[in-house]
């Protein structure tokens, strides 16, 4: 069985949002899910592997749920400090649910989620549960090398359905401007290079192929006009993502979750998954980096604003690393194709990493079940 990336609703079941990511299901044990990751210096606000792994201890529930127990709050004196800090923040609600329905019995499973969300400067999170049926024999938490953190459960009861629902609480600031004057994008580029006795950014491994977004001239060729020498590398990047949202069409199911990239490039259609990858393929063709982000949009928007493609399901969209000065470490521009927009306080940023193979909400192993049917729910709204 193939994952159903972001975007892909046709072959979701009869419910589930248009344009809805859907998350990795579950595959035999006989194929292999390993993915490579680079090393990557882990983000200041993360909590550490001790702290993730101790809000990952398992709690029976009277309804035969396991309980992940809520994320700690950020104390009155944090509290205050972030909002003076973080004006034109919001606070929203996100509840993620998953349920697969198995034909028949699955003997053993072991699955990896990535659905609590980053807890940095860029947003904090203020709560989060997350609830597995049937109660998982094995349930932890760490960090991956991106400073994701990942929650690892393995279930080794036969079973025909698996439900998980994540609930979140996140405080979410508009993003900060580039920093001015704007280094122009080939100064930026080399930054990303090897130099001889320079201390390397944590950035560059987002520079080179991954997995999924190989290297390639015809990349290069498509991103190249909008990267005229000396042009400022936010205003190239911006004018990357407004081609390819004019000149793309937003196509459910025109796409599987293996399409190549190339191949998107050449139809010119696809989901946010597919623009996503494109965006930071194009980039990194042009020597720069950039990564992958997944998350959620906020359902409802502000009056007066245009609601967002991707709302009522999860999301993805870029980040480009700008350099930062006199050494300092890079900060991120994240730009969402889907929406042409910079993503601001109404997206919710739940993992990154070099591309979707390594970020996807949900995956794993299992033994038996057949075919199954994969239902998901979303909402992202505001706090009350």
């Amino acid at each position: 069985m193939r994952p159903e990336p972001p975007g892909h609703d046709a072959a979701a079941p009869a419910g589930s949002a248009r344009g809805e990511p859907l998350p990795a299901p579950a595959q035999s044990l006989s194929q292999s899910q390993s993915q490579s990751q680079s090393q990557s210096q882990s983000q200041s606000q993360s909590p550490s592997p001790s702290q993730a792994q101790a809000q990952a201890q398992a709690q029976s529930s009277s309804s035969g749920a396991a309980t992940v127990p809520a994320a700690p709050g950020v104390s009155d004196a944090a509290g205050r400090r972030e909002s003076e800090a973080s004006a034109g923040a919001i606070v929203l609600e996100v509840e993620h649910e998953t349920l697969y329905r198995y034909r028949g019995s699955v003997e053993l499973a072991q699955h990896i989620a990535f659905l609590r969300p980053r807890d940095d400067a860029m947003q904090r999170l203020l709560d989060h549960r997350l609830q597995i049926e049937p109660p998982p024999s094995q349930l932890r938490s760490d960090l991956d090398a991106f400073g994701n953190v990942r929650t690892l459960f393995a279930l080794n009861a036969p079973h025909e359905s698996l439900r998980v629902v994540a609930r979140s609480r996140v405080r979410v600031a508009p993003p900060k401007a580039p920093p001015s004057p704007a280094l122009d994008w080939q100064a930026a580029r080399e930054r990303w290079r090897y130099v001889a006795g320079r201390a390397p950014d944590a950035a560059a491994e987002f520079a080179f192929a991954s997995p999924l977004l190989p290297q390639h001239p015809a990349l290069r060729a498509w991103a190249e006009p909008s990267f005229p020498p000396g042009r400022p590398l936010d205003e190239a990047a911006l004018d990357l993502m407004h081609r390819l949202h004019r000149d793309f069409a937003y196509v459910p199911d025109s796409t599987e979750v293996d399409t190549p990239v190339l191949e998107v490039l050449l139809q010119r259609r696809g989901v946010c998954q597919d623009f996503a990858q494109l965006l930071i393929a194009g980039l990194r063709a042009m020597g720069l980096a950039a990564r992958y982000v997944s998350g959620y949009l906020l359902t409802e928007p502000p009056p007066g604003q245009p609601r967002l493609q991707g709302a009522d399901a999860s999301h993805a969209w870029a980040a480009l690393a700008l350099p930062g000065a006199d050494g300092a470490a890079a900060t991120w521009l994240e730009l969402d194709p889907t929406n042409d927009c910079v993503a601001a306080a109404a997206h919710v940023r739940l993992a990154v990493g070099r591309d979707y193979g390594d970020v996807p909400p949900l995956r794993g192993v299992i033994r038996g079940g057949g075919r199954h049917r994969l239902e998901v729910r979303v909402s992202t709204r505001p706090a009350d």
